[in-house]
């Protein structure tokens, strides 16, 4: 079985089962529980995607190694930003914690219509959890054989390149290799990778860029062609596909990932107790196995060093952002 087809393979197993046995936390008697109140993971995204199922598979370890309950609270709205808005607003006694994204915490401050969240100031950093595989596609009738003659074609003319929506970490990812490659590629915003990848099938658009997961299965057939992934490395789950870096755009890194976040004041005992158990749950085998069967990539980095990352990842989306063209009046 090639690298793609275990990724779609395994994430229909991984929704199934994972969904199913999450649901009960169980506590072994040998824990000893730091009080009786139960912890709750707020996810800013609906039951049954990738941020819901990591957040209960860490709950169900967390709750396991500290002996008390965890519970994962479902609050979807503002592309994530309402969940981690509540979790703002939380007393910082680490009873409440959240799953945040790449678009709440580093896109979304910096644009016009900004949620009322500034993670700065308001969250503090426990863990970074995972990267997310975004990947560059083009139809397999689209004239594009490779990442270099997609840009060498954008570089003459235009070139519409499909996203996941407008603002999304995909969009961007498209704007920054459009402004690193000095290339013309059009943003085509959808409501989601899945639509996307539909109008690439059809012809309707030749380029686009997905969550691997979502196009894997075409990958695998060959109706879809990948040019590259939009991270600085490569991905475990597909690592016959480039980087952009690699396929002809030198300095290019455009990562999507996930990590968990404290209200700002959380204190230093709680958060040093909170990190240093979510350290040892990321580093399990088994853990680690089924977030890549989730067609995610485990990524852990403690508080301290998810900060400095956030930090430049905050800086480069503010960049890109500040550069896009001006809507018209």
């Amino acid at each position: 079985m090639t690298p793609i087809s275990r990724v779609f393979s395994a994430h229909r197993r991984a929704c199934l089962a994972l969904g199913l046995a999450l649901g009960t936390l169980g506590l072994p008697a040998t824990a000893q529980p730091l009080s009786d109140r139960p912890i709750r993971i707020v996810v800013g995204a609906p039951a049954g995607g990738t941020a819901d199922i990591i957040a209960r598979l860490v709950g169900n370890a967390l709750s396991t190694n500290l002996g008390q309950p965890v519970v994962v609270d479902n609050k979807p709205g503002a592309g994530g930003a309402t969940g981690l808005i509540l979790v703002s607003k939380s007393n910082p006694d680490g009873y409440t914690i959240g799953m945040g994204a790449t678009g709440a915490i580093s896109i979304a401050p910096h644009l016009p219509d900004a949620p009322p969240l500034n993670p700065d100031k308001q969250l503090q950093p426990l863990a970074k959890v995972a990267d997310i595989p975004l990947v560059i596609v083009a139809g397999a009738n689209a004239g594009f054989p490779n990442l270099q003659s997609l840009i060498a074609k954008a570089r003459e003319t235009d070139v519409p390149v499909g996203n996941s929506g407008q603002y999304t970490a995909h969009h961007l990812s498209g704007e920054l290799l459009a402004s690193t490659a000095r290339a013309r590629l059009t943003s085509v915003p959808y409501r989601g990778s899945a639509p996307a990848v539909t109008d690439i099938l059809g012809g309707q658009v030749p380029t686009a860029i997905v969550d691997l997961t979502s196009v894997a299965p075409h990958l695998k057939s060959g109706a879809v062609r990948a040019l590259a992934v939009t991270s600085g490395m490569r991905t475990r789950l597909a690592p016959e596909i480039p980087t952009v870096a690699e396929a002809g755009v030198p300095g290019y890194a455009a990562p999507a990932w996930m990590g968990l976040f404290a209200p700002k004041g959380l204190p230093a005992a709680v958060s040093e107790r909170l990190e240093k158990e979510l350290q040892a749950i990321l580093a399990k085998p088994d853990i680690q196995q089924q977030i890549l069967a989730l067609a995610a990539e485990p990524a852990y980095l403690n508080g301290a060093q998810f900060a400095g990352f956030i930090d430049t990842e905050s800086k480069r989306w503010a960049r890109v952002i500040a550069n896009l063209p001006k809507p018209q009046k």
